[in-house]
């Protein structure tokens, strides 16, 4: 077992793993560590614990020093310079016309090294503007395109939800987003409500999809018939959060709509399938059952739709 603590370099920034053995750090305490711009001032964001060896990163380093009140000095007078930094990087962007839209500067702790990093629709020729930017700071100068998500991680907001957002809080890793998983969980295709702040799908999408994908292997799809206590009816739709399902019964020509909670049920239809001889749905269904082509063409060609629809969904724009 080894002792971890997480540290984070800026603010809303990427929560890091270091080791932190002999050292007693609370929450908000400032650490010297390496990072990708070299020894920098960190901030403790949690508690340290312990973790097993296993499951430690084969990369993982220990933090170097507590940091001291001129590194904390410091560290102020950088905040400061990147705030000079990116006002000066802008009025030059607007002298040199150049189609981008800046989002952040960063210096190294050192000061040799700033990082300017911006959003564009199109590929930009930003040479001239490297060559400005290392007469104005005599330092190295790298200039980082990024996409929206990242965009709304270095800004930070709040999402539909009430909350900061996700990005900004706990997400280390963007996980990829698909219109099927809002398919899966019952959501209105409606761009307005599925985008986050940075115009693609939302991230809390990801969250809940094993439990949805649980619920749908085992509750039927509508247009099923199922078994109940009142006898058998058509599924005429299903709440995969509750877990309830709502069926249709219809007798001379009167339609009655009853809801039952799955777990109710379930027991009643785990040989529910077709009129003509009660064999499962999900199985081809015996030899004599004159409904087999159908049981086949429902266990392979429909699976094979939902697969080809997985490969073509993609992020709402």
């Amino acid at each position: 077992m080894k002792k971890i603590v997480n540290i984070t370099f800026r603010d809303a920034g990427k929560v890091n793993k270091y080791l932190c053995d002999g050292f007693d750090l609370t929450i908000g305490d400032m650490v010297m560590a390496e990072s990708i711009m070299g020894l920098d001032l960190g901030h403790v964001v949690e508690e340290p614990y312990e973790l097993a060896d296993e499951l430690l990163p084969d990369d993982i380093l220990p933090i170097t020093r507590m940091a001291d009140e001129k590194e904390i000095e410091r560290y102020s007078l950088k905040q400061e310079k990147e705030q000079e930094a990116y006002d000066r990087c802008l009025s030059l962007i607007e002298k040199n016309q150049l189609d981008m839209n800046l989002i952040d500067a960063q210096f190294s702790f050192d000061g040799k090294k700033v990082v300017f990093f911006f959003t564009s629709d199109n590929r930009v020729d930003f040479r001239e503007l490297v060559k400005d930017l290392v007469a104005s700071f005599r330092a190295r100068i790298e200039l980082r395109q990024i996409g929206s998500r990242d965009q709304a991680k270095l800004v930070g907001g709040v999402g539909i939800c009430g909350r900061e957002l996700c990005c900004c809080t706990f997400l280390e890793h963007f996980a990829p987003v698909t219109l099927r998983m809002a398919r899966d969980q019952n959501l209105s295709l409606n761009p307005s409500k599925l985008n986050g702040a940075c115009g693609r799908l939302m991230c809390c999408l990801q969250f809940e999809k094993d439990a949805y994908a649980d619920a749908h292997r085992r509750m039927p799809k509508t247009g099923k018939k199922v078994r109940t206590p009142d006898g058998v009816g058509i599924v005429n739709d299903i709440n995969l959060i509750k877990e309830t399902v709502q069926v249709k019964f219809t007798k001379d020509d009167v339609s009655e709509l009853v809801t039952y909670a799955w777990s109710a049920i379930a027991s009643l239809n785990s040989e529910v399938g077709c009129d003509a001889c009660k064999c499962p749905n999900d199985v081809e269904g015996c030899d004599s059952c004159p409904m087999k082509a159908n049981h086949k063409r429902e266990k392979g060609g429909r699976d094979n739709n939902i697969s080809d629809n997985v490969h073509k969904s993609d992020n709402v724009e």
